[in-house]
């Protein structure tokens, strides 16, 4: 596992520079999760270090199996200096250790909820799951494992995520994108839904 985490932590450093802060967080009964803050060209990235030491599992497997099964890790970016989304690193702990705690698969396309704003004054208590590959590539990890996928978060509106529920995802993406939705500004507004 913490062969696993090495070449993660490259990778991201390859992909995203040198990383200025991190923290941990530890829950009962789970692995450590860090969260890596890098800062560059306006923007504020964080990433989740941790969640791919195990494979996700299928919650309904009598037996985990330790080697197979998708990996991915969490990646969230927002513009820098608009409000003080440092406070995003316990929620994005929280979603990193979701597998773990509660058996979650996480996968494109789905929407995760911490229950409260994921930083002071945030309207967005979700993440809608992106595709990954567009910022880090996938890390290939020897047969039989499955490769570490980082995974973008979106964050939703309580009305975006209300409306994803009955539309889709697909769907709410291209509202985003017909309306020009700033994804990346952590003060944004819900897009309008009609």
């Amino acid at each position: 596992m913490a062969e696993i985490l090495a070449l993660v932590e490259a990778r991201l450093r390859s992909a995203l520079g040198e990383p200025d802060a991190r923290a941990a967080v530890t829950f009962l009964g789970t692995d450590r999760i860090e969260v890596l803050r890098f800062t560059g060209d306006g923007l504020v990235r964080y990433a989740t270090l941790g969640m791919s030491a195990s494979p996700m599992a299928d919650p309904t497997a009598v037996v985990a199996d330790p080697l197979r099964g998708p990996r991915a890790e969490l990646l969230l970016t927002v513009r820098a200096g608009l409000a003080p989304t440092d406070r995003v690193l316990r929620p994005l702990a929280v979603l990193a250790a979701s597998p773990q705690v509660e058996g979650l698969v996480v996968a494109p396309g789905a929407s995760l909820d911490v229950g409260e704003p994921l930083w002071e004054g945030a309207p967005f208590t979700s993440v809608l799951v992106a595709e990954p590959g567009g910022l880090v590539d996938n890390l290939e990890l020897d047969e039989p494992m499955e490769p570490v996928r980082f995974l973008p978060l979106l964050p939703m509106t309580a009305n975006e995520a209300a409306w994803k529920r009955v539309h889709g995802a697909a769907a709410l993406q291209e509202k985003w994108l017909a309306r020009g939705t700033d994804l990346r500004d952590p003060l944004r507004t819900a897009v309008a839904l009609d």
